[in-house]
C-alpha cells in the first residue's frame, strides 16, 4: 500500500480511476452489470472516466459529454448505488487524502443520487426520456 497523498495530478485521477474500475470488475454485485455493458470495451471506458475526473477535480476541461444516457437503463437500484459509492469512497479513502479527496467522494455521492433518482424516474415514466 502506497503512502496517502493529495490528488493533484492526472496521473493521480488514473491510480484512482484504475484501481477503482480493478475493484468494480471483480465485485460480485455490480461487476457482472458494468462488464456485461462494457464488455471488452475497458480501455475506452477507463480513457473516459479519466477525463471525466480530470474536469471534475483538477478543472482541467478534457471531458465533452453527458454522463447520464449510458446509465439510463441500466438494471440497479438503491442497493447498487449504495454499493458502487462504498467501493469508490474506500478507494479514494486507501490512496488519497486532502480537500481533492473529499471532493471526490462528495460529488461521487451527489452523481449516485442524481443517476439513481432519473433511473427510478425513467423506469416508472418510460415514455418520458430524461
Amino acid at each position: 500500500m502506497q503512502a496517502q497523498t493529495e490528488i493533484l495530478t492526472i496521473d493521480d485521477i488514473k491510480l484512482l480511476v484504475d484501481t477503482f474500475y480493478q475493484r468494480v470488475q471483480a465485485d460480485d454485485l455490480i461487476g457482472p452489470i458494468f462488464n456485461e455493458r462494457i464488455e471488452g470495451r475497458w480501455p475506452e471506458h477507463l480513457e473516459k472516466m479519466y477525463r471525466f475526473w480530470q474536469t471534475v477535480l483538477l478543472g482541467e476541461h478534457t471531458y465533452f459529454g453527458s454522463p447520464f444516457p449510458p446509465h439510463a437503463k441500466l438494471p440497479v437500484d438503491h442497493q447498487h448505488f449504495a454499493h458502487w459509492l462504498a467501493l469508490f469512497s474506500n478507494t479514494v479513502d486507501e490512496l488519497f487524502t486532502g480537500e481533492k479527496a473529499e471532493e471526490a467522494k462528495w460529488r461521487a455521492g451527489k452523481m449516485a443520487e442524481m443517476f439513481e433518482f432519473k433511473i427510478d424516474y425513467a423506469k416508472k415514466n418510460p415514455l418520458n426520456i430524461l
